[in-house]
């Protein structure tokens, strides 16, 4: 149903004005247009959540044991001080705000000029809970003043630095946390001058707040560690326990969730006994996000049940509400979820306008467009025209406080709403708006999201090209963010499958169905970031920007090789496919991502029953997808390895056992993987004297099955390579490894022994006698400090290893371990495999391998053919599972 003209201005002004009317016109255009949009990415409620978590400022000013309101001398005013001081901790800040008014009165009767200053700083204070921003700022500019006025000693530099401590409070709620966090290290060097170490911790948290809330995770919990071993010191308990659940907190934002339980658990302990209430609903929210993450909804209800209960009226119990809310629409009990409405949105019209105020509003608004894609049509309106209204009003308060940053997220958040109600022309121009301010302020993480909505509303309205460049300034501001976005646990911060991986495939999508622009310059766009994708994907599994990527020019590093790119798309496989000198070419299956997924879920299960065939109907059907289209070209090419850069549920099956109808992929050409050209060493791998470090187990260990034909594979290998350490069973223990490591070089290291490789970088490890090897233990193995060389190993070996079971994203565990222990080869195995067959393949891989011109590639192909030309082990689960990594050469 179009817009008449004179609605349509109505929309246009909905965005200047939003008054009642204007929403409740919304209200009805929409109905009829609710477009549920997938993937739409706008989905930082966790986000919003763990961020605007209730902050530590005020509660640390409110403290009843230190607080930072400063006592006062003065009789008679000192009374209505206290009261004022009692007032506040109340919650009644009006009545604070009398009180105070009164005692200042009486202190420039008496020209007490010192208790004046601090009574002004503890005013603006009290105006800043509510939300009168012009009263705070007028307030501590007094009391800056005068205190900046006095004669220098203890006391007046006290009175200072506890009003630049209120500044910083001010600041923050206003958005201006550059400026918060300078005023705040102003009056950390007062503290550390004065000696006070309770102000000193008290401060070194509102800074590592401001960080956190700039999205500065690493260097917020880096402050936060500081303070730990200085908490024993004080004397104040309630600043300790403040102290260690913020701590908690971010360690759980940056996913370390297991080390989050005890400083929570401490909080929790010390707030019993000391009774606040205040600060165990915000230990019970914590706790309850920490549940969630582990994946345990039932115990996280229960935690923010609770802390809505002991909360009362705070902010905490609106927060508490809405986690248990947005838990509700994970969980997708829609109707429990609307019957939440009423109740959040009674508590929403209390709140007092502030920057966690309006994020608390977004976060709902963001919420109920969420529960629109689970309802009914009908109620899918109302909560549409809802989530629009909660975010105008957003836009209108971030307005009225000055924030820039807030008001480009709300406005949008508002576009979010309107390209939901698919008003294209109104969401683009909000839209635009919010991205103009975002780089202003240059806010890289907000306008890569509002250059991504951008993207799809001008794909939408079929402006092909300007969709491109908008998701390609997207995928620029994503580039700049990774370092820090990848700091925290994915699920709470950055969830890379619903904010990040969609921008860049959409961006390969549009790419490669531009038929207007330069197709050769689109391969190549494309093929950068996919290249981009799997990089951004590894950084997001190691929670740490620890990889260095650099262009690679395949033809300079071997001229018989193909690369070829599979690309998962929602609706379509697309293939690139780079073959020697010549310009890229690509092609496509109309076959969904779902589909691809299933297919690789039953080839994988038929893979691993050696008594079953079943598996070849589907290897010829992907070698179909990814081959077929291009045997020609790449037999006239004379390729002799290719290179497959694998993408999705892809990366769990071996890419050797697809099938043309008459041979196996491997019986033709070797075969290598790599994570991304861009992470590849090109420089070539010297043939050299085999080396080798081997180790092993044989006995059943920590639940896992005896290996007992590892010692024969072991004893096998060390005939072919005399010069090698060997480390079986008891002796094969981390301890061992490190120093044997750290005084000799092994350009093979062989690990035979149980693995498993998971999508999560901590369930990914191999098993040693006294432990696990995880991803990080293998680096730091690899690269101690003592090692008199730094030079990469040439070739790590992993046999007797498997993906996870059901995690379609396992073998990045897999890519994750090879890329992260420095090696330039990797051959690993994505099943465990039959031991014997096992230690017969590992034989005739270390006889190519010192054959002086065979390639790596070359020489897993062979001792794959081994298998093959082998009766007993001729099924595709005795040999295909074993996968290169790295250089082929």
């Amino acid at each position: 149903m179009p817009l008449t003209s004179r609605e349509h201005k109505s929309m246009k002004r909905l965005s200047q004005s939003f008054t009642k009317t204007r929403i409740t016109r919304f209200l009805i255009k929409i109905r009829l247009r609710i477009a549920f949009i997938k993937n739409l990415g706008l989905v930082f409620l966790l986000f919003f959540l763990t961020v605007f978590i209730q902050p530590m400022l005020a509660n640390t000013i409110t403290s009843p044991k230190s607080s930072q309101i400063v006592q006062v001398n003065s009789e008679q005013p000192n009374t209505l001080f206290n009261r004022g001081k009692s007032f506040y901790q109340l919650g009644q800040w009006q009545e604070a705000i009398q009180a105070w008014e009164q005692a200042i009165k009486l202190y420039q009767q008496q020209n007490n000029s010192l208790d004046l200053a601090i009574t002004f700083s503890n005013l603006s204070l009290a105006h800043q809970k509510l939300g009168q921003w012009q009263e705070a700022e007028s307030t501590i500019a007094q009391s800056l003043q005068i205190a900046r006025s006095l004669e220098v000693n203890p006391a007046s530099q006290s009175a200072i630095a506890q009003a630049l401590d209120t500044q910083g409070n001010l600041y923050l709620s206003l958005g201006k946390i550059e400026e918060a966090i300078a005023v705040w290290q102003e009056a950390a060097i007062l503290h550390a001058k004065l000696g006070n170490l309770d102000n000193q911790i008290r401060n070194v948290l509102n800074q590592a707040q401001a960080f956190k809330v700039q999205g500065f995770y690493r260097r917020s919990l880096q402050t936060l560690e500081s303070i730990q071993a200085l908490l024993p010191k004080i004397s104040d308990d309630l600043l300790t326990a403040i102290s260690l659940h913020n701590y908690g907190d971010m360690l759980t934002t940056v996913g370390d969730l297991k080390l989050a339980h005890q400083p929570l658990d401490k909080s929790w302990a010390i707030l019993e006994r000391i009774n606040n209430n205040e600060q165990k609903s915000i230990v019970l929210l914590r706790q309850g996000n920490l549940a969630r993450l582990e994946g345990n909804p039932e115990k996280a209800a229960e935690f923010y049940k609770n802390s809505a209960q002991v909360a009362g009226r705070s902010l905490t119990n609106l927060q508490a509400q809405l986690n248990l809310f947005s838990l509700l629409i994970d969980s997708n009990d829609w109707q429990e979820a609307v019957e939440m409405r009423s109740q959040i949105a009674l508590l929403l019209s209390n709140l007092e306008t502030s920057r966690e105020a309006i994020f608390v509003r977004i976060n709902y608004g963001e919420s109920l467009l969420r529960l629109t894609k689970l309802v009914p049509q009908t109620v899918a309106d109302s909560l549409l025209a809802e989530a629009a209204k909660i975010l105008a009003v957003s836009v209108q308060q971030a307005k009225s406080i000055n924030d820039s940053r807030t008001i480009a997220y709300a406005i949008g958040s508002l576009g979010n709403a309107y390209e939901q109600s698919k008003q294209i022309e109104e969401s683009q121009k909000l839209t635009q708006q919010a991205l103009v301010i975002a780089q202003s302020i240059n806010a890289t993480d907000i306008a890569y999201r509002w250059q991504w909505q951008l993207g799809r509303l001008l794909k939408a309205k079929g402006d092909i090209k300007g969709a491109i460049l908008a998701y390609t300034e997207a995928v620029n501001g994503l580039r700049q963010l990774r370092s820090d976005l990848v700091f925290v646990n994915p699920n709470v911060q950055f969830s890379f499958r619903e904010t990040v991986e969609p921008v860049y495939r959409q961006l390969v999508s549009l790419l490669l169905q531009d038929d207007t622009g330069d197709k050769q310059n689109n391969l190549i766009k494309a093929q950068a970031a996919i290249e981009s994708l799997q990089i951004a994907e590894l950084v997001n599994f190691f929670r740490s920007d620890c990889l260095n990527a650099a262009q690679v020019d395949i033809n300079q590093i071997d001229r018989t090789a193909a690369v070829i790119y599979p690309i998962i798309l929602e609706d379509r496989l697309e293939v690139i496919l780079s073959l020697p000198n010549q310009p890229l070419r690509h092609y496509a299956s109309n076959v969904t991502a779902a589909e691809i997924d299933d297919m690789v879920i039953d080839l994988r299960l038929n893979l691993r029953d050696p008594s079953s065939q079943d598996y070849l109907s589907n290897a010829q059907r992907i070698y179909d997808w990814l081959i077929r289209p291009a045997t020609g070209a790449i037999a006239q090419s004379h390729v002799k390895t290719i290179i497959f850069v694998l993408d999705g549920s892809l990366r769990n099956i071996p890419m050797s056992v697809l099938h043309d109808g008459k041979q196996f992929l491997v019986e033709n050409y070797s075969i290598a993987l790599t994570p991304s050209l861009q992470l590849l060493d090109p420089k070539p791998i010297a043939k050299q004297k085999v080396i080798a470090l081997i180790a092993g187990l044989t006995e059943a260990r920590q639940g896992f099955s005896a290996l007992p034909n590892v010692k024969d594979e072991l004893q096998e290998i060390n005939k072919q390579v005399p010069l090698s350490s060997i480390f079986l069973d008891a002796s094969f223990t981390k301890q061992n490894l490190t120093k044997t490591l750290t005084s000799l070089t092994f350009p093979i290291i062989h690990l035979a022994t149980h693995g498993n490789f998971s999508s999560e970088a901590e369930n990914t490890y191999l098993l040693t006698y006294d432990g696990k090897l995880t991803i990080e233990n293998l680096y730091q193995l690899l690269r101690s400090k003592n090692r008199s060389d730094l030079e990469p190993i040439e070739l790590l070996i992993l046999s007797a290893c498997q993906t996870a079971v059901g995690d379609k994203r396992a073998a990045l565990g897999l890519a994750g371990m090879a890329v992260r222990a420095g090696a330039r080869s990797t051959i690993a195995s994505l099943w465990s495999v039959d031991d014997e067959a096992t230690s017969k393949f590992m034989i005739a891989l270390y006889q190519s391998l010192s054959s002086a011109n065979v390639t790596r590639a070359e020489s897993l192909r062979l001792a794959q053919q081994s298998l093959l030309k082998n009766e007993k082990y001729d099924h595709p689960y005795y040999w295909s599972p074993f996968v290169l990594l790295g250089n082929w050469l």
